[in-house]
């Protein structure tokens, strides 16, 4: 077609690193980016849809499993109050000048005679041997333009391990305010990524340094400090906060068990107190903090469902195994965690290890042994008395039909009596044993059995 084309952005700095890509190409095109796209789809074996978006002038195809995006070089140019740029036709210096960072602004060659040569105007392979995130041109302008670009120059430098230089640095800092023209599900979409980075810690505490976190996250933000009173003080839990984060993030990739890291004491602020004698406590922190969940995800546009409640459950739950580690471990109180925890008591007891952040060597210790000495508890318990998810034997139907009544609050008061007996080992965990602890129940309420 004679048309000039050119691999660019991230598939290219990958391809430098030696980084496992996405199978995600963006394709530049000096012209019609979509009548590029309809062209190379008729040219490949097979069906191979093409998915237009006029609106943008991309088109994309999936071929292979790699997702192909293909674009008309452009210049952007934009307006104070919004971070869409009105977009013109351009060449591949302009395009690459709109880059966000200059280690995604490298370009591939297509062209026969040119295959392979790259082109590198800002010297992303230097950037990339130094380990720096830079922007292309003036970062005040980079960032004021598309403020959305702050969040991304911190998740890379998360996600790569590199520094944000100075220049570029600062001018986060200066321009952290205008993150508020950027729509909170494109902020959350790079919390997210800086979330399930290896180490995310660098990228909260980046998030921190430059403003952004107490603009987007100032709950968050509250954790932080350490205070002394008659000798007495307590952690840093920002800090304490960040640790349990990255001890998660090295044992699972699951983003929800890492949120329930960084809200798992997001009540602390609320529930510090001091008890001259005794020290500082954070009285039902736990508690206060599920039911502040909500109202994080719903601010954050994070999904309100069954993701948000298994966040709220960890957090409530998150002491418990701790507590039994400092106690005697009995059987009754490992079957309430297993019955309550259900499904996500591995989880729970993930969160809890990591959860153990204490410089002191030998309460360190002490602790791991008992949580261990938990650990195995609950693996008894559960192969003996099977509560994961668990359900009593005896049904509400059960109870309704045998005494003959309606719903009503007898039936909650004969199956949370069942459900007592057998989680405290007072009658085995079979139908039977609860059958006959409802007749018991029963009787005391004065019901009579109408279908035995």
């Amino acid at each position: 077609m004679n048309v000039r084309a050119f691999v660019i952005g991230g598939f290219v700095r990958d391809l430098l690193m030696n980084r496992d890509n996405r199978q995600d190409i963006d394709i530049v095109v000096l012209g019609s980016g979509i009548d590029f796209a309809h062209q190379v789809a008729g040219r490949i074996e097979g069906d191979t849809p093409v998915k237009y978006f006029r609106n943008f002038g991309t088109a994309m195809l999936n071929v292979h499993g790699w997702k192909v995006e293909f674009v008309g070089a452009r210049k952007e140019s934009y307006r104070l109050n919004s971070r869409k740029p009105v977009v013109e036709d351009g060449t591949l210096e302009d395009d690459q000048n709109r880059r966000d960072f200059t280690i995604n602004a490298m370009a591939l060659d297509l062209t026969v005679s040119k295959f392979g040569q790259l082109i590198d105007p800002f010297n992303g392979t230097g950037d990339i041997r130094q380990k720096i995130i830079r922007t292309p041109l003036d970062p005040d302008i980079t960032f004021s333009d598309d403020p959305l670009r702050m969040m991304r120059a911190i998740r890379f430098a998360t996600q790569l391990d590199f520094s944000i230089e100075p220049a570029s640095y600062r001018a986060i800092s200066t321009n952290a305010e205008r993150i508020a023209i950027v729509s909170t599900e494109r902020i959350t979409d790079e919390l997210n990524l800086i979330i399930q980075s290896k180490v995310p810690s660098l990228g909260f505490r980046l998030l921190d340094e430059t403003g952004l976190l107490g603009i987007l996250f100032p709950e968050l933000c509250e954790l932080k400090g350490s205070e002394m009173i008659d000798g007495k003080g307590h952690k840093d839990n920002f800090h304490h906060t960040l640790a349990v984060l990255d001890n998660v993030a090295a044992v699972s990739d699951d983003l929800w068990l890492r949120w329930a890291a960084i809200l798992h004491d997001i009540a602390k602020p609320l529930t510090k107190k001091f008890i001259p004698g005794t020290g500082w406590t954070f009285h039902t922190h736990e508690y206060r903090g599920s039911k502040m969940i909500a109202q994080i995800f719903r601010k954050l546009k994070l999904p309100l469902n069954e993701k948000m409640h298994y966040v709220e459950k960890l957090v409530l739950l998150h002491l418990r195994p701790i507590v039994l580690a400092d106690d005697v471990v009995t059987d009754s109180a490992v079957r309430r965690l297993l019955f309550e925890a259900g499904d996500d008591i591995d989880d729970l007891m993930t969160l809890c290890h990591a959860d153990i952040t204490s410089k002191n060597a030998s309460k360190v210790r002490r602790y791991i042994a008992n949580f261990n000495i938990v650990s195995q508890k609950l693996k008894e318990i559960e192969e003996k008395d099977q509560l994961r998810n668990w359900q009593p034997p005896v049904s509400g139907e059960v109870i309704m039909r045998t005494f003959g009544i309606p719903p009503s609050r007898s039936v909650g008061i004969i199956k949370d009596a069942i459900t007592e007996a057998i989680l405290e080992g007072e009658i085995p965990n079979n139908f039977e044993a609860a059958y006959q602890r409802m007749l018991t129940e029963g009787e005391k309420l004065g019901l009579r059995i109408v279908n035995a």
